[in-house]
């Protein structure tokens, strides 16, 4: 009985010798892909910063240029949900040039607000109008597009037409073939590019640039002899 079971193992542990010695080869390569478009969206972030003697009358400025601020978004053709305040503090300003003790000079208050125009033509203006309104700070402007699924496909296809490629080209260089696909996964992101497109609105030169969408794939294939 020994003997049979003894035989068993050893059949089972050179069969799986054997297989593992016959597995196919596994060829790993990787595609990145890259689409440029014309942005049809900017985000901007301004604010209203004020200093006075007390927190409260600091935030009533603040609030009082804020308000303002909104209104004129509105009349701009912005819509509620694409004004966002992202961030309101209150705090002391210290004197700091005094040797001694350091002594509170008043209160800063600060709001920020994300604006998303979609309309590019208008950016120029919105601009002018919220400064105006009392905006007093700037922390940045981007552009977006508003429904990158379109490229963002096109953006994969290519990434995939790489990885391919290269499979193609690695397998024939080892003198092997290429089977089928083992493993297919995907990463990827995308980012504005300063490019050549240019954009004026009133009297703020916009260079809206493009925005690449890029896309990447990790693939593994089945070499044959």
């Amino acid at each position: 009985m020994r003997r049979i079971v003894f035989s068993a193992i050893a059949w089972t542990l050179l069969v799986g010798w054997a297989w593992a010695e016959t597995a196919p080869p596994v060829l790993s390569v990787s595609g990145a892909g890259q689409v440029a478009v014309v942005p049809d969206m900017a985000v901007i972030s301004l604010g209203v910063v004020h200093v006075d003697k007390t927190a409260g009358a600091a935030m009533a400025k603040v609030g009082a240029d804020a308000r303002a601020l909104i209104d004129v978004l509105g009349g701009e053709g912005v819509a509620a949900r694409d004004i966002q305040t992202s961030q309101l503090s209150v705090g002391p300003v210290w004197d700091t040039r005094a040797s001694g003790p350091r002594t509170i000079t008043g209160f800063e208050a600060r709001t920020m607000v994300t604006v998303r125009v979609r309309d590019l033509d208008g950016l120029g203006a919105v601009l002018d109008k919220v400064l105006d309104a009392g905006a007093n700070t700037f922390n940045g402007l981007s552009f977006q597009v508003q429904d990158p699924s379109a490229a963002e496909a096109e953006a994969r296809a290519a990434a995939v037409r790489e990885a391919l490629e290269k499979a193609q080209q690695l397998s024939a260089a080892a003198g092997l073939t290429l089977g089928p696909v083992l493993r297919l996964s995907e990463g990827g992101a995308g980012g504005p590019r300063p490019e050549l497109f240019a954009a004026r609105a009133a009297d703020v030169p916009i260079a809206a640039g493009e925005v690449t969408i890029r896309a990447t794939v990790s693939m593994e294939f089945a070499l044959e002899p």
